[in-house]
């Protein structure tokens, strides 16, 4: 199975080649990692080209198109027939990759992977060794994930036949994993490994942020409703082009 790791980039060089470094590190010859740079104002396309790797293939935006639609140009570019999602700033932890395609190999039903991950501060120190530990077990079904999003893209990965149903992404749902994790509820089967493959790290600049219920009860409201409509509009669009 080839993997394909898809990668949004924008203003990444303060943690960019160490996290590069440990996704290559992970992927054999024949694999690629996919950097799409959306019109960084600093170094990262220069650093990206810099890396003398066959696996890392680098593309820019002619403009910027934010942080779901650079995803989403990446996922159209990938070839693999896995898929991960890579956040330009964490550390991936050894065997991540091993242990998903080990899941993929072993259960042919299974469509899409997520992992645990720990929680490492801006200066590389582990903070908390468990996401799930501190946000709550990990809940595969729709319904669980629409209340409170427990699908966290960096430590997400799926196959290549989800790409059909996943994309494209709608410009107004709340971020491109919550919208995976649910429709891969609905048509497929998540299966969690229950172990910290990926230092997620969280700062002040991160590219991208998950949608807290701290942010207010009127936001939350609004992005749960956008949500909704959209996964509604996939569904019966997919029902009508099924008959």
């Amino acid at each position: 199975m080839k993997v394909s790791v898809c990668m949004a980039v924008y203003n990444g060089t303060q943690y960019l080649a160490g996290q590069i470094d440990s996704i290559l590190s992970q992927l054999r010859p024949g694999d690629e990692l996919i950097a799409v740079d959306d019109c960084s104002q600093d170094r990262s396309v220069e650093l990206l080209q810099g890396m003398a790797d066959p696996r890392l293939l680098v593309h820019r935006n002619p403009a910027n198109m934010g942080v779901m639609k650079t995803f989403e140009k990446a996922l159209r570019l990938a070839s693999g027939d896995i898929i991960f999602l890579s956040d330009q700033d964490d550390v991936w932890l050894p065997g991540k990759v091993s242990a998903a395609l080990e899941v993929y190999r072993s259960h042919p039903d299974v469509t899409m992977v997520v992992t645990d991950a720990a929680l490492m501060d801006e200066k590389g120190q582990i903070t908390e060794p468990s996401f799930f530990a501190q946000h709550g077990r990990f809940v595969p079904g729709p319904m669980g994930n629409f209340v409170r999003n427990k699908c966290l893209g960096c430590t997400m990965s799926f196959r290549r036949q989800m790409l059909e149903i996943f994309l494209p992404i709608p410009p107004d749902v709340p971020m491109h994993d919550i919208w995976f994790g649910i429709l891969n509820g609905i048509y497929g089967r998540t299966h969690f490994v229950d172990k910290s493959l990926v230092a997620y790290r969280r700062h002040a600049g991160n590219l991208t942020s998950r949608v807290p219920f701290s942010a207010g009860l009127t936001k939350v409201v609004a992005w749960r409703y956008r949500l909704a409509k959209n996964l509604a509009c996939r569904v019966m669009s997919r029902a009508r082009a099924s008959k």
